[in-house]
C-alpha cells in the first residue's frame, strides 16, 4: 500500500502536509471517524482524497453543489485520479457508464449529492461496492444555525450505521461552537475525533468602511488595487446585484450579475465565464459562492453587511485560496441592521432561531465597529486567537482614534428613555438637536428634558454615537425591525456614571481611500509579477486549459505559476520540484512550459 505522504508527492505535487492534514489522514487511514475544520484554501479535500486513494476500495464524497463536484472531479482527473460524479445533469447512458465503472472497481472517488445518497436504490448500489472512505463535504450545511442549511444532510448520520466498517470524515471551513456541536450530533460523529486547524487566513487583508456613496467607494477600491483581477461583490438583493453590475460595467469593469432568480442557462454560463476567464467581477447574492473553487479570486467585497460573522468569514474565504495576497472589503450602515432585523422577524423560524440570528447580527455589527485588530475579533468568534495585532487589516494599518463619549452616551440613553423607547435614530437626533419638527411637536417631545441638550454635536456625529451604542450593546433595536431603540441591561451603569464609554472617530471622508501602508510581508510581496515571461506562461496555461476543456487554474494555480517563473527550471527533473506539480501534470504539461521558459533564457 502506497503511503499517504507518497501519494501527496506523486499525485498532488506537495512535499509535506499542512496544518492538521497529516493527523486527520492518519486517523481516517486507521478506520476512525472525524470532523475536520480548516480554513478555506487550507486543503480540506486532501483529508479524504488521499485516504480514498490509499485505502482499498472507492471513496464516496457527499457534496452539496453540482458545480463544486464537477470542479473537483476535473482537478482530480488532471492529477491522474479516476474520479467521477453522479448528478442531475447526466443522461441515462452516462449515469449507467459511471455505475458500471464503480461496480468494476475502476473508480477511486465518486461524488454524489445528499439528495441522492440516502435513496434506497442508491444505498443498495453502494452495498455492492467496497468503500474506502465516506466524506461529507461542506458539513456546516447540516446546521439549522448555518446560512447554507440543507435538510437533506440530516439523514446522513445513518451512513455510519449502514456502513459501520467504513471511516467517515466531515469537513468544513465554517463552524462556530454551536454549529460544530450540531454537526457532530446530526452526523453521529460523537465517537469520532475533532481536528481544528485554526481559522486564520493571513493572506487576506480586511477593511470595513462606512457607507458614503457605496458604489463609488467600491469602484475606488477596485481601481486602486484590483484592476484586471477576478473578484466577487456581494449584495443583499437581486435588483441591487443587477444595478451594481450594470453600473460597474459602465465604468469599464468586466462585471456580471448572478442571483437565484436567473434562468439556469444564464447562471451556468456566467459561472463558466467567472471560472475560466481572468479579470471577471461577479456581483452576486449569496446564491453564488459555495460551489466556487476558483483559487485566484483576488478580492471579495460586500456592499451590504452580512447577517452573521460566520457568513462573512465563509464568503470572504473565497478570496485568495491560492495563498497569495487578497482583500476582503465591506461597506456598511445602519440600514443594513434594520433590514436584517426585518428579515429575521419575517422568517418562519421559531423564537430560538430568531434569537440566535439577532445575536449573530449584534456580533456582526460589533465587528464592523471594533477599534481592535479585525483579525483578532474575527478569530475570537470561532474560539481561535490572534495574540498580537495582525498588521494586515485596516485597524492595524490605520489605528482607530477614540474619544471619551460618556456624557454623550448618557444624553443619548436618557433621550431614548424620555421619549418612550419606541423611536428610531432620526427622531431621537431631532430631539437632541432641539429641532421642532412636525413629528416632535405632535408627540410633545419638545417638552422632554432631553430636548436640545445635544447641540454640541452635529447630526452625523450623533448618528455615529447611536450606531456605536447599538454595537456596544448599550441600546437594543426593536425586534420587529422597525428601527425603534430601547435601553438594554447594560444601559444602567452608564446612566449612573459607573461605566465610561469611548467611541471611535469615524473617518471624515470614507469615500476617499488612502494607500495601504503596512509592514505585513504579505503586503510587501507583489501579488503577481509583470512582464513578457509571466504573460507567456499565462498564455500557455490558457492554451492548454482550452484544449483540455478546464479552467486555467486546474492546469496550475497562480502560486505554482509564480514559482515556475521565479525558479526557471530547465529540466523535467527540476520542474518536478515545483510545488503543485505531480507526476501526471509533469507528464502532461512539463515539456510545454519548459519550451516557454527556454525562449526566455
Amino acid at each position: 500500500m502506497e503511503s499517504p505522504l507518497d501519494i501527496l508527492r506523486r499525485v498532488f505535487g506537495y512535499d509535506e502536509f499542512r496544518l492538521q492534514q497529516g493527523q486527520a489522514i492518519e486517523h481516517v487511514m486507521a478506520g476512525g471517524d472525524c470532523l475536520v475544520l480548516m480554513p478555506t484554501g487550507g486543503g480540506k479535500s486532501l483529508c479524504y482524497q488521499i485516504p480514498a486513494l490509499a485505502r482499498p476500495g472507492m471513496g464516496l464524497v457527499v457534496s452539496p453543489l453540482i458545480a463544486l463536484m464537477e470542479d473537483q472531479v476535473k482537478a482530480l482527473r488532471q492529477n491522474g485520479v479516476n474520479a467521477s460524479y453522479m448528478n442531475s445533469t447526466m443522461g441515462y447512458e452516462e449515469f449507467l457508464s459511471v455505475s458500471r465503472a464503480a461496480l468494476r472497481g475502476e473508480l477511486d472517488v465518486l461524488y454524489v449529492a445528499p439528495e441522492r445518497v440516502m435513496k434506497e436504490n442508491f444505498i443498495d448500489f453502494l452495498s455492492r461496492l467496497k468503500l474506502s472512505v465516506i466524506a461529507i463535504d461542506e458539513a456546516h450545511c447540516v446546521s439549522q444555525w448555518g446560512h447554507d442549511f440543507r435538510p437533506e444532510y440530516l439523514r446522513l448520520g445513518a451512513l455510519g450505521r449502514l456502513f459501520p466498517d467504513v471511516p467517515r470524515i466531515a469537513v468544513t471551513a465554517t463552524a462556530d461552537e454551536i454549529t460544530r456541536k450540531e454537526i457532530i450530533a446530526r452526523l453521529d460523529l460523537s465517537r469520532g475525533q475533532l481536528f481544528v486547524s485554526g481559522f486564520d487566513r493571513p493572506n487576506i487583508n480586511y477593511q470595513v468602511v462606512l457607507k458614503d456613496s457605496p458604489r463609488r467607494q467600491l469602484l475606488a477600491f477596485i481601481k486602486e488595487k484590483h484592476i484586471g483581477h477576478s473578484g466577487i461583490v456581494y449584495c443583499m438583493t437581486r435588483k441591487k446585484t443587477e444595478d451594481t453590475a450594470q453600473w460597474l460595467s459602465s465604468q469599464g469593469i468586466d462585471a456580471m450579475a448572478y442571483h437565484g432568480g436567473m434562468d439556469g442557462d444564464s447562471r451556468r454560463e456566467y459561472q463558466r465565464r467567472f471560472q475560466e476567464e481572468d479579470g471577471v467581477v461577479m456581483v452576486a447574492t449569496i446564491a453564488f459562492g459555495m460551489g466556487i473553487d476558483k483559487p485566484d479570486v483576488r478580492f471579495v467585497a460586500h456592499l451590504d453587511m452580512p447577517k452573521s460573522l460566520a457568513a462573512y468569514y465563509q464568503e470572504t474565504g473565497r478570496a485568495g485560496r491560492d495563498g497569495l495576497p487578497a482583500d476582503a472589503w465591506m461597506a456598511y450602515g445602519m440600514t443594513d441592521v434594520t433590514g436584517q432585523l426585518r428579515l429575521i422577524e419575517m422568517s418562519d423560524g421559531d423564537q430560538a432561531f430568531k434569537r440566535i440570528n439577532r445575536q449573530n447580527l449584534d456580533v456582526m455589527l460589533g465587528y464592523c465597529e471594533t477599534t481592535e485588530c479585525r483579525r483578532k475579533t474575527l478569530l475570537s468568534f470561532f474560539g481561535d486567537s490572534c495574540p498580537v495585532p495582525c498588521g494586515n487589516c485596516d485597524t492595524c494599518d490605520h489605528p482607530v482614534s477614540t474619544w471619551d463619549g460618556t456624557i454623550h452616551a448618557q444624553k443619548a440613553l436618557s433621550c431614548v428613555y424620555r421619549t418612550g423607547q419606541i423611536y428610531g435614530t432620526g427622531h431621537l437626533i431631532d430631539v437632541l438637536l432641539g429641532k421642532s419638527t412636525p413629528k416632535v411637536l405632535e408627540v410633545g417631545h419638545d417638552k422632554v428634558s432631553t430636548f436640545g441638550i445635544g447641540k454640541d454635536l452635529d447630526e452625523k456625529r450623533w448618528r455615529s454615537v447611536f450606531r456605536q451604542l447599538l454595537a456596544l450593546g448599550l441600546v437594543a433595536m426593536d425586534p420587529q425591525g422597525y428601527g425603534g431603540l430601547r435601553l438594554s441591561r447594560e444601559s444602567k451603569p452608564v446612566l449612573k456614571g459607573e461605566r465610561p464609554v469611548f467611541f471611535r472617530f469615524d473617518p471624515e471622508k470614507s469615500s476617499k481611500m488612502s494607500k495601504i501602508k503596512t509592514k505585513s510581508p504579505l503586503r510587501e510581496k507583489a501579488i503577481l509579477p509583470e512582464g513578457s515571461l509571466w504573460e507567456a506562461l499565462r498564455a500557455k496555461r490558457m492554451e492548454l486549459a482550452k484544449a483540455q476543456g478546464v479552467p486555467a487554474y486546474v492546469i496550475f494555480h497562480d502560486s505554482t505559476m509564480l514559482e515556475i517563473a521565479q525558479a526557471m527550471p530547465s529540466t523535467l527533473g527540476e520542474f518536478s520540484c515545483i510545488e503543485g506539480v505531480g507526476s501526471k501534470k509533469l507528464e502532461l504539461y512539463g515539456p510545454a512550459f519548459l519550451d516557454v521558459l527556454d525562449s526566455f533564457r
